[in-house]
């Protein structure tokens, strides 16, 4: 069941990175539609190898940048855009070049909680990217970390909790899932809603 929701996933991702391109040809000044695109690209980054992901994510923020180029108070292209350093950073082993992208996630999320400061999924976002260089620095000093330790919690499942077993695991196990569990699941939350928004069919439920 795993299985087949991630691949539901990814065709609907797919389609909606299609989607947006095919918009953007037609309107290259879209915000709504550049940070749908960024949006798909993060989700479908899940899927690839490391190296692929790691593209996938540079093109997002790529879109994200256009977006924010034309409408710096965005604030959820500022979000999502704070979730792709975050994911990035993820996949950078050398600590010190994480650490760029995440400071650079903190400020992101930081100007999108200012921007709309009633909004709990911004705030989560703020609070949690303060123990995401701690969770990195766990993650690669056990050399647990590859986009394996990745993929599973894209699926949004308890499986995340796998990359944390035995006793020495136990103290990070928590904070493993609530990073990747929720950076994952609030990127496929905010996704989802732009592209209700903009016709695209809604991800099958399960």
């Amino acid at each position: 069941m795993d299985m087949q929701t991630d691949f539901d996933r990814l065709l609907f991702f797919e389609h909606a990175r299609r989607s947006a391109e095919a918009t953007y040809t037609k309107n290259p000044l879209d915000t709504e539609n550049l940070t749908r695109w960024g949006g798909a690209l993060l989700e479908l980054s899940t899927f690839q190898s490391v190296e692929e992901s790691k593209s996938m994510i540079k093109d997002a923020i790529a879109k994200l940048d256009e977006a924010l180029s034309i409408d710096p108070k965005k604030h959820d292209a500022l979000w999502c855009m704070g979730n792709a350093q975050t994911s990035y950073a993820f996949l950078t082993p050398d600590k010190y070049e994480a650490k760029g992208y995440f400071d650079s996630a903190y400020t992101f999320f930081q100007q999108a909680l200012q921007e709309d400061p009633g909004n709990e999924l911004y705030r989560k976002s703020f609070e949690v990217a303060t123990k995401a260089p701690e969770l990195h620095s766990e993650l690669h000093k056990q050399g647990g970390f590859s986009q394996q330790a990745m993929g599973p919690a894209a699926g949004g499942g308890p499986s995340t909790s796998s990359t944390a077993k035995g006793p020495k695991a136990q103290k990070s196990s928590d904070l493993k899932y609530d990073v990747f569990g929720w950076v994952i699941l609030a990127v496929a939350i905010v996704a989802w809603v732009g592209f209700a928004k903009s016709n695209v069919p809604s991800p099958p439920q399960r």
